[in-house]
């Protein structure tokens, strides 16, 4: 894909982009709860958070899980939830057209809620390695100042 075929997507458009949609978290919560933006940040101490994020990639999701939980030192992996936007959404400008151009991730934020519909339970992770080294790349970038969350 180059640049010229990526079309953004908007809190206007957002329509034409189908699910399902996974949020992945530290956080466990029942089927039917809507999670909401305003709380805390599951990455830096301290930042009330105005977008819930969430992505249509299983992968994706098992990042935002395994790394909150890892950031809290949790011994457990985290939960990926099956979620259903109850407004518009937008790219996540934090990956959108960064290392490479469009949305690979497949990730987007919203300031509406999202209301889980199911959990998934049989998700894969990464290896012991593969989390030890993001989060070795992401300490760096906090040293380095460059663990900037655009939200």
């Amino acid at each position: 894909m180059n640049d010229d075929d990526y079309i953004p997507v908007t809190y206007e458009d957002c329509e034409r982009i189908s699910g399902p949609f996974f949020h992945g978290t530290k956080a466990s919560v029942d089927v039917g709860t809507e999670l909401v933006a305003g709380y805390m940040s599951n990455f830096h101490d301290g930042r009330v958070m105005n977008n819930i994020y969430f992505t249509a990639l299983v992968d994706t999701a098992a990042w935002g899980a395994e790394l909150a939980s890892a950031f809290v030192g949790g011994e457990e992996r985290g939960h990926i939830y099956v979620v259903e936007p109850l407004g518009p959404f937008e790219d996540d400008p934090n990956v959108t057209n960064k290392r490479f151009p469009g949305n690979v991730t497949q990730s987007y934020r919203t300031r509406y809620p999202l209301r889980v519909v199911d959990e998934l339970t049989d998700w894969e992770g990464h290896s012991p390695k593969v989390l030890k080294d993001m989060l070795d790349r992401l300490a760096l970038l906090r040293e380095q100042g460059l663990d900037v969350i655009e939200d």
